[in-house]
């Protein structure tokens, strides 16, 4: 199943995947030649933590290569800046507070909320795709509260 992914995004997650195997994988490689030289494995614990190490290390590797592989780059050329979708900064107004704030819907692997980057799938993003700006979405949080927003702006 392809998921969707920007240039940027793939780009990091290449690198990320090049560090793991060129940098990570010996380092761990190297942890259990040790642990294996201190004798008895069955009750080596530096042995079994070095193994759980690099099953979780190859788990990770193994998911990054198939959301490398699975990728599908957005062309950023392509959006549509008059709906709210994918790649899109959208500049809300929350009509209980009155405050503003501003949201990029981002693909899963590269939400953000420190930068104001947000998944695609949270309850906030799916309440305000295909709206179009001066139009209000009602939105319903996992904790039952409902958030009304009006869009003011939406950018690529």
């Amino acid at each position: 199943m392809a998921s969707y992914v920007t240039q940027a995004g793939l780009d990091k997650m290449k690198a990320e995947l090049e560090q793991l195997e060129t940098i990570e994988r010996p380092k761990i490689t190297q942890q259990i030649a040790e642990a294996r030289d201190k004798g008895d494995l069955s009750e080596n614990a530096e042995y079994d933590a070095a193994k759980e190490a690099q099953g979780m290390l190859e788990m990770k590797i193994s998911k990054l290569k198939d959301l490398i592989n699975n990728g599908k780059v957005i062309d950023e050329t392509q959006l549509d800046s008059s709906k709210v979708s994918m790649l899109t900064t959208v500049t809300l107004k929350n009509l209980a507070t009155k405050g503003e704030q501003k949201f990029t819907i981002v693909p899963d692997n590269e939400s953000d909320l420190k930068t104001g980057k947000i998944s695609l799938n949270t309850p906030i993003a799916k309440g305000l795709m295909g709206k179009c700006i001066g139009e209000t979405a009602e939105i319903v949080l996992p904790n039952g509260n409902k958030l009304t927003f009006e869009i003011l702006n939406i950018t690529v």
